[in-house]
């Protein structure tokens, strides 16, 4: 047992640094590298700043494929293809002449981050792990909460060091050094489709009735999740200094998300899986609601109010990962977690435009109604899953 629980820590612990570059060096790119690239190049920071959007959507359309990949093959030759993929957008952006050249490099790493972000890295461990994956999900968030915390810094410092340009070489570079070896060397084969004679019409993904309130009920959670996680990510300081924060208070009260995120994720992973991952949703859900309403209500609690959301937000990421095993099983989960990936990330690529719509007619008041009144939807999301927990596979308790 000892040898076995060393062996997934290390392919928990591979796959960690496996995402935070993933996630560092796709989705928290354009945070830092955006306003050197706009400057040096002359190039619409709307645009710079839009690649990421379409390196959503290319996520978003790949990810069912993505998901059929893993549960047939296993999730060791997607992840390795993902890095090979995000080396190339990379490489592609540092040489990149103009503007429709840039953005074809965001096709790439879309691809990459479809093949390699949380999701498919979930059905990775849920076709080496089964039903026993859950603390493996559980503890790979932890993992990928060190992604801005490590790759802001990161990229900061080689553009100041090297340039924006190079520094896109050196994440190719880490990608093909560090990532693809990690992929190879630790991620084990996963073991064959076995799918016995009742089973084999769900083996690819097919629900009954009920399960397909689930399945949409959960893909529901996933969109307005990934809408309010992404607004509030791109809009946040502006929606603090319409409030009257001083942008240097902004900046400090956001930095609290962070830790917040993580602490909630370690009191999640403490647990060891005695509760039923809905109610780490029904929990993440109340808690991204009650901090969004207290920023809404301008009650002086700032702090305490992002501390609420990180808290949600942090172990939202656990859910997203552990309920659809919980709800469908894990025969189907990749296929299932790969089709559910779809609309989250869809919406993510669209959020920041919706936010920037309602500061820009509504003003802060409406950008603020608008993420409570999401939260909320979701919560109700959340709470009605209850109602399919014993129609699910595996849905009669807790996983791990």
């Amino acid at each position: 047992m000892r040898s076995e629980a060393r062996g997934r820590l290390v392919v928990v612990s591979a796959l960690g640094v496996v995402e935070i570059l993933a996630w560092g060096s796709s989705f928290y790119l354009p945070a830092v590298l955006a306003g050197p690239i706009a400057a040096d190049t002359g190039w619409s920071l709307t645009w710079v700043v839009g690649g990421l959007s379409i390196g959503l959507l290319v996520a978003a359309f790949a990810s069912p494929r993505v998901g059929l990949a893993i549960h047939r093959h296993g999730g060791r030759p997607v992840l390795a293809l993902a890095a090979l993929l995000l080396a190339a957008g990379h490489v592609v952006l540092g040489l990149a002449p103009s503007l429709p050249a840039f953005l074809a490099g965001w096709l790439l790493l879309g691809l990459g981050m479809g093949c390699g972000l949380y999701d498919p890295a979930f059905a990775t461990l849920g076709r080496l792990y089964g039903a026993e994956a859950r603390p493996a999900i559980a503890t790979l968030t932890l993992w990928g909460g060190f992604a801005s915390t490590v790759c802001w810094p990161l990229s900061a410092f080689l553009v100041e060091q090297v340039g924006w340009r190079s520094a896109c070489f050196a994440y190719a570079g880490l990608h093909v050094l560090v990532t693809l070896p990690l992929v190879l060397g630790l991620i084990p084969r996963a073991p064959s489709v076995e799918i016995a004679g009742g089973e084999a019409h769900h083996a690819d993904g097919t629900l009954t009735l009920r399960e397909r309130r689930a399945f949409l009920l959960m893909a529901g959670v996933l969109v307005l999740g990934g809408t309010v996680m992404t607004l509030v990510s791109v809009h946040l300081i502006a929606l603090l200094q319409a409030r009257g924060v001083a942008l240097a208070a902004a900046v400090s009260y956001g930095a609290l998300i962070g830790p917040a995120q993580v602490g909630a994720r370690v009191v999640e992973m403490a647990n060891k899986g005695r509760h039923h991952p809905l109610w780490t949703l029904t929990a993440a859900m109340a808690l991204v609601a009650l901090g969004l309403a207290i920023l809404a209500a301008g009650v002086p609690a700032v702090g305490l109010a992002l501390v609420l959301y990180g808290a949600g937000n942090g172990i939202y990421s656990i859910a997203r990962g552990t309920v659809p095993l919980a709800l469908f099983g894990p025969e189907r989960y990749p296929v299932l977690v790969g089709r559910l990936a779809r609309p989250g990330l869809a919406a993510q690529a669209v959020a920041p435009s919706l936010g920037a719509l309602a500061l820009t007619y509504g003003g802060a008041d409406a950008a603020y109604g608008l993420l409570v009144a999401l939260a909320l939807a979701n919560l109700g999301l959340a709470c009605a899953l209850w109602g399919t927990r014993q129609d699910g596979a595996g849905g009669t308790g807790a996983v791990g």
